[in-house]
């Protein structure tokens, strides 16, 4: 019953724990994903039946040995002193030291526990490979919003030039102006780790707008005799048709790519590849604030890793406790049942002995006199719980080095997100400039697409940077097993 229970809340705590994150989402969001995550990933079933399988050693470690049966009967009646012995029956059963099954017990325990955190690593292994997918997918669409965009403006912009290029005088007074572009969504989840804070930019469509202005004008034009106002050119549509298509190539193979990365996705959730998933138009730069202090110390208590090599020293410890007891007699208690038939009363009188059957009760002791099998398996126990301390603090160093290497990534990504910011902003105040000054004659269109894409590129890089940020904190929440959220 108790055990029961047991499995039920462990069933709550695995479903609910990293579900109510920071990100305040509904179903079809970051948070319905996690928990159909937890609810079908094989390996997390597999991690927790293995887990219930180590729960059913303890009834085994606290039970005692079978009683022994013994039954011998005789081919031919011996005769005995009151009658002829037909049949002897013995039952015996052994006790061990007193203690030796609690510490069997506690060993076993011990041994459930670190399957328990194993499951926990597991399972928090999972979470952090959804977060991370999750945040692939993000940054994709946003990739993909950035080549749509950028398309749309650039099919404004041939219309324009086609006007000018139409027009005879080449007359900057159409009537026809090109709209400032929208500020990019911003995105609420988390990016790829390490490298994906940068790949987008090197392979979406706006993979040469990372270059200067200046170098962008000269590379594109050779100069601005071909697209000035005055005397517009039709190697100026050209131009923008060329783009177009690049972009139209960019754009089918975002989708391709998404396709593929949400048929990984839903792998992870035991779906069907092909089955929807509702990827976000923008997402924000998760709150936290990171305390080195703070974080060791919930990562030395709740971290799986260090859990399971705790409860395993432990285990060894009650098993060094076990060993030192099986050193020790073990007793038995038994019955001897002799069943006797009567002699010829003529040869031997008895009386009323004559073929009584006999019972005879019996105690065994065992004599441990071999000593160094159990001084060796003392031995051998203290060793290995000797070795688990020494493994419990590389593994913690290891972790706290983790810990700041991420922490690293984690400002790394926080600066890029301020440069972008920063970067959008003057941007967006240079593209609206030099939008009028197309306008009004003082600049040209190749002017316009190079600012344009600047524009969008830096709004891809921030989106971009918040999502690595994002995977950052999920990786530190991962170090402390995504419990930040049930303890406060």
């Amino acid at each position: 019953m108790k055990r029961n229970y047991i499995t039920y809340l462990l069933v709550v705590f695995t479903m609910v724990i990293p579900i109510t994150n920071t990100y305040g989402q509904t179903a079809d969001s970051l948070s319905h994903y996690l928990q159909v995550a937890a609810q079908n990933n094989p390996g997390i079933k597999a991690g927790f039946l293995a887990y219930q399988a180590s729960l059913q050693k303890v009834p085994q470690a606290g039970a005692y040995e079978d009683p022994q049966l013994e039954m011998g009967m005789f081919l031919k009646p011996m005769d005995i002193v009151g009658g002829r012995q037909v049949a002897e029956f013995k039952l015996m059963q052994m006790f061990p030291w007193f203690g030796t099954k609690k510490a069997a017990q506690t060993e076993a325990v011990h041994m459930a526990k670190m399957s328990y955190e194993k499951f926990r690593e597991t399972r928090d292994n999972l979470y952090l490979d959804v977060y991370t997918q999750w945040y692939i997918l993000c940054s994709l669409q946003q990739r993909l919003m950035n080549n749509r965009e950028n398309k749309a403006l650039l099919t404004q912009l041939e219309e324009l030039a086609m006007r000018k290029f139409a027009s005879p005088s080449g007359s900057s007074s159409s009537g026809y102006s090109i709209p400032s572009p929208a500020p990019a969504p911003r995105n609420n989840t988390s990016a790829v780790a390490g490298g994906g804070m940068s790949g987008m930019s090197s392979t979406g469509g706006t993979s040469s707008s990372t270059m200067p202005a200046s170098q962008g004008m000269s590379s594109m034009s050779g100069g601005s005799s071909g697209m000035s106002a005055s005397t517009p050119g039709m190697s100026d549509v050209l131009r923008i048709q060329l783009e177009i298509v690049e972009t139209d190539n960019n754009i089918a193979s975002l989708l391709s790519e998404i396709a593929a990365e949400k048929a990984r996705f839903n792998t992870l959730l035991n779906r069907q590849v092909n089955s929807e998933v509702q990827i976000p138009e923008s997402f924000v730069q998760t709150p936290f604030l990171f305390d080195g202090e703070s974080i060791m110390a919930k990562i030395e208590k709740q971290n799986p890793m260090l859990g399971m090599i705790t409860e395993e020293g432990l285990s060894y410890k009650a098993k060094g406790e076990m060993d030192r007891k099986m050193g020790y007699p073990m007793f038995g208690i038994g019955v001897q049942y002799m069943l006797n038939k009567k002699t010829d009363e003529a040869m031997l009188s008895m009386g009323d002995m004559n073929g009584k059957d006999m019972i005879m009760p019996m105690v065994s002791v065992s004599i441990p006199l071999y000593r160094n099998k159990y001084k060796a398996q003392q031995r051998e126990s203290k060793l290995w719980w000797q070795a688990s301390r020494e493994r419990y603090d590389n593994t913690r160093n290891t972790l706290e080095a983790e810990l700041y290497k991420t922490k690293h990534l984690l400002d790394d990504a926080a600066r890029k997100v301020a440069l972008y910011k920063k970067q959008e902003e003057l941007a967006k105040t240079t593209y609206n400039l030099i939008v009028q000054e197309f306008v009004s004659g003082k600049s040209d269109l190749t002017n316009v697409i190079q600012v344009q894409r600047q524009l969008l590129d830096y709004q891809l890089k921030e989106a971009e940077s918040i999502a690595g940020y994002n995977t950052m904190v999920a990786s530190i929440e991962k170090l402390i097993s995504f419990k930040k959220d049930t303890e406060q």
